[in-house]
Parts: C-alpha cells; structure tokens; sequence
C-alpha cells in the first residue's frame, strides 16, 4: 500500500514557493547541487507548483514509512 501511494505522488517538485512582500510574483526556491537556486513562477502555475511541492513532503513522510516497515521486516526475517 505504501509503494502505491508512493508511486502515486511522484509528480512532485521538490523546493518552497515563497513571495516576498517586495516581490509582485511567486517564486520556487530549492537546492542544486549545494546552492540555493530560484525560479519564477507564471502566475497561472502558483497552484500547481503548491500543490507538488506538497507531494513531496508526503512523499518524504511515506518513504520514512516505508523504511521503517522494511526494518521490522528484516527483523522479523533474522529471528527465522
């Protein structure tokens, strides 16, 4: 069930839309490779954009689901 939530998540964009008070327009800022990197986005894009990043906190949460329930299986495997 997790790896099907997982896979059903997976149009993401990792990063936060922010919007300045100086700033008339949204942008997505993230990391790449180390640096903090911003991009505008179009006005009509803003929901989307929201809308994946949260993808991507569920998909986060859900992965660490996922491990924990991988590790109580290799537990549960190792007392056979």
């Amino acid at each position: 069930m997790l790896k099907e939530q997982i896979g059903e998540n997976l149009d993401l964009i990792i990063g936060s839309v922010v919007r300045s008070p100086a700033m008339m327009y949204h942008s997505l800022t993230t990391k790449v490779a180390g640096k903090t990197v911003t991009r505008y986005i179009r006005k009509g894009l803003v929901p989307k954009v929201k809308i994946m990043t949260q993808r991507h906190k569920k998909v986060r949460e859900l992965i660490q689901r996922l491990s924990k329930v991988n590790w109580d299986l290799l537990k549960l495997e190792s007392k056979k």
